[in-house]
């Protein structure tokens, strides 16, 4: 009896670690896709989105299944909680990254290629490093590689901000429209 109760906690972990898989898959995509203007990498990371919803769907019925059946000892409890937590943050990076994708989708059809692109790689290169570091310190239980990846998350707040102030800038006019300009501050917070 004990072994199937360790084999559906082992799936739940490995939901969770495909979820946020596919959540990192559909960021740098999006990201990719705007910065290289391929409309086949837009369109892969928004048709993404419905399965990290599933995706998390799945988790929360499993987490409130394996709660109400099993009455889980403080081990099993910690993992359900983090994987309803973690779940919920990573179906979150799903749904900014259909955005970013629908944005890129919009500035591609309107503008053509994107000249200006800021630091929008570095900054989604930094993302998708600090998604997968956070993959890897839950498989690991690695609770410093866990702390970095809250200390790194401030290198992109400092990115979006200087994407921000660059993009309001009064020399900015007459490089991209107005409309675009507004995108790439969106897409820029999304990341």
């Amino acid at each position: 009896m004990e072994r199937y109760f360790h084999e559906e906690l082992e799936d739940l972990r490995n939901k969770l670690i495909l979820l946020g898989e596919k959540s990192n898959d559909a960021a740098r995509l999006a990201v990719s896709g705007l910065l290289e203007s391929d409309l086949e990498k837009i369109t892969v990371a928004i048709n993404l989105d419905d399965a990290i919803d599933d995706l998390e769907k799945e988790i929360a019925h499993a987490c409130l299944r394996y709660t109400t059946l099993r009455s889980p000892v403080s081990t099993d409890m910690r993992l359900i909680i983090v994987a309803l937590k973690a779940s919920h943050d990573f179906e979150r990076v799903g749904d900014e990254a259909h955005r970013i994708a629908k944005k890129a989708h919009d500035i591609i059809t309107r503008e053509g290629r994107l000249i200006e692109t800021l630091e929008l790689a570095r900054m989604g290169d930094l993302a998708n490093n600090l998604i997968q570091d956070a993959i890897t310190c839950f498989v690991e239980e690695d609770a410093g590689k866990a702390n970095n990846v809250i200390i790194n998350d401030k290198a992109i707040d400092q990115l979006n901000q200087r994407h921000f102030e660059a993009l309001s800038n009064e020399n900015m006019q007459g490089k991209i429209s107005d409309i675009t300009r507004f995108d790439l501050v969106l897409i820029s917070k999304s990341i």
